[in-house]
């Protein structure tokens, strides 16, 4: 057995998938920590780092209260901390195209990935106490059941139709929430236009933008970025400055992440940053 087959097949043990998903949120804690403290001693000390033109960000969040989910989750409580936070610093919430609309506004978009029911039951009514637009890219296979067991905590069709019900705008995660860099191209096409197909069956209206699963710069291929580019008018990354070619940016919030890592992510501190966990292996 090559060398490559046989790490391939070691690393899908369970023991083994557990060692990395340990490696991963110690690795993640450290950096997210240490940028987050570098950013605000030059804060204190008045040493500014050099940034993009653009001041408005699109964020990226997954559940807000299903532990399972680990670094991906964010408990309810921090998340009611990041949207206050966000206003006593002075930033006002939009949605993803009113921020691409004007950049330099300093304005925060709200954004899910996957459909977790946590967010229907404690993110929506906090924002919509407060007034606050947000978007859910969902997978579809997965509301209509077809997930892992680590995935039980995922919304079906119902469940997104009272999403949408309660303010939130419904957008396309794929059909089965693969790793985009591991796809040939036709596999990446079924994947991106089944998942339209049965969004716009299901809910009756067009879908036309799209979360890459993952998200960091190794989980996109020029090919599955041609693909969507016909399929979808807007195609989302998880990340900043290391984003795939021709995708939008958004900054990941994750279960560390207090007010001074919340705050150091709005500033820029982790523009060139990529979450170590880049897919099923």
């Amino acid at each position: 057995m090559p060398v490559s087959s046989l790490r391939s097949s070691l690393g899908e043990l369970p023991a083994a998938q557990a060692a990395y998903r340990c490696a991963v949120a110690g690795r993640m804690r450290a950096e997210r920590w240490g940028l987050a403290l570098d950013e605000a001693l030059r804060t204190r000390t008045g040493l500014t780092r050099p940034r993009g033109t653009a001041v408005g960000r699109i964020l990226a969040y997954h559940s807000i209260g299903t532990d399972e989910w680990g670094v991906n989750d964010v408990r309810p409580a921090d998340f009611e901390r990041h949207l206050q936070a966000a206003v006593d610093d002075g930033w006002t919430f939009a949605t993803p195209a009113e921020v691409l609309a004007a950049p330099q506004r300093r304005q925060l978009a709200i954004t899910f990935d996957d459909g977790a029911t946590s967010v229907l039951d404690n993110a929506v009514p906090v924002l919509r106490h407060h007034g606050v637009p947000s978007t859910m890219f969902a997978v579809s296979g997965w509301a209509d059941g077809g997930h892992d067991a680590g995935y039980a905590h995922v919304l079906d069709w119902a469940g997104l139709a009272r999403l949408e019900a309660a303010g939130v705008t419904l957008a396309s995660h794929s059909a089965s929430h693969p790793d985009f860099g591991r796809l040939d191209p036709a596999a990446a096409e079924r994947e991106l236009v089944e998942s339209r197909n049965r969004l716009e069956r299901m809910l009756g209206h067009e879908i036309d933008e799209f979360a890459i699963p993952f998200g960091q710069s190794a989980n996109w291929t020029p090919e599955a970025g041609a693909i969507a580019s016909r399929v979808y008018r807007t195609v989302y990354a998880q990340a900043v400055d290391t984003r795939p070619a021709g995708t939008i940016p958004r900054t990941f919030i994750t279960q560390i992440d207090r007010p001074l890592i919340f705050r150091a992510a709005l500033n820029g501190a982790f523009d060139n940053w990529e979450e170590w966990f880049l897919g099923p292996r």
